[in-house]
């Protein structure tokens, strides 16, 4: 009867027994949903994650160096294949988890089409910088469409990510700036205007996530890259102003 009741005890505690912990390095455009998915997740799984933000060309430079991280939330989808072709995430991992949109956005009134970018008023133009984030890649794709590139490069104030390319338009430091449309969901409650950047200016947006080599045996990395293909993760995605396959 002892026996018994230790199997049956070990038996109901076994799904906390294999509760692990997931390092994720994410980018920048989507800590904010990804922090707020974590208690989820958590809830769902047992599974505990590690949420470090900031520019998907900054983390692959550490993931090259040894940075002990499980999970990629890349905002390309080149980065990800890249690792993978390094042998440094795991192959057949990589899918796409979000769309992001590329938004002018303004504390501003009247930003709300591209002829804003030609007026007198902007002095000084937030972008990420194109060399390690995509949003700011996009953001010069836009610029070089529009043919005001070059017109523009003495204003441009650069962000290292997309977070702090926001932050140089909310604090005043440039009068408008390219972020991601999902950085405006997230602070509908700030005035201002913005026009969301037709698809067609730049290359998709489209925001890989990969499980790399350090995660290949982690339990946590690899139930929360299923958690993201679920509907109930899918539905928050969309919700702070993604799209998703399918």
């Amino acid at each position: 009867m002892r026996l018994l009741l230790v199997l049956i005890a070990a038996v109901a505690f076994a799904p906390c027994a294999r509760a692990a912990e997931a390092h994720v390095a994410v980018a920048a455009n989507f800590a904010v949903a990804a922090k707020r998915m974590a208690p989820a997740f958590r809830a769902a799984s047992g599974h505990t994650l590690v949420l470090s933000s900031g520019s998907t060309g900054k983390f692959y430079a550490q993931i090259r160096s040894g940075a002990p991280f499980d999970v990629l939330l890349s905002a390309d989808e080149e980065t990800p294949r890249r690792l993978e072709s390094e042998k440094l995430a795991v192959a057949g991992s990589r899918f796409t988890y979000a769309v992001g949109r590329l938004a002018l956005w303004s504390p501003k009134p009247g930003f709300s089409d591209e002829t804003s970018l030609r007026t007198p008023g902007v002095n000084r133009l937030a972008i990420a910088n194109p060399r390690l984030a995509p949003y700011g890649a996009a953001a010069r794709e836009t610029l070089e469409r529009l043919g005001l590139w070059e017109t523009m490069r003495p204003k441009l104030v650069q962000g290292e990510n997309i977070a702090q390319t926001f932050q140089f338009v909310a604090s005043g430091s440039a009068d408008a700036g390219f972020v991601a449309l999902s950085q405006i969901r997230e602070n509908e409650a700030r005035a201002g205007s913005h026009w969301i950047v037709p698809e067609r200016f730049h290359s998709p947006l489209r925001q890989d996530a990969a499980l790399l080599s350090r995660g290949a045996g982690n339990d946590a990395a690899r139930a929360f890259l299923s958690y993201l293909k679920s509907a109930p993760a899918r539905e928050r995605i969309r919700a702070y102003g993604y799209e998703v396959d399918g």
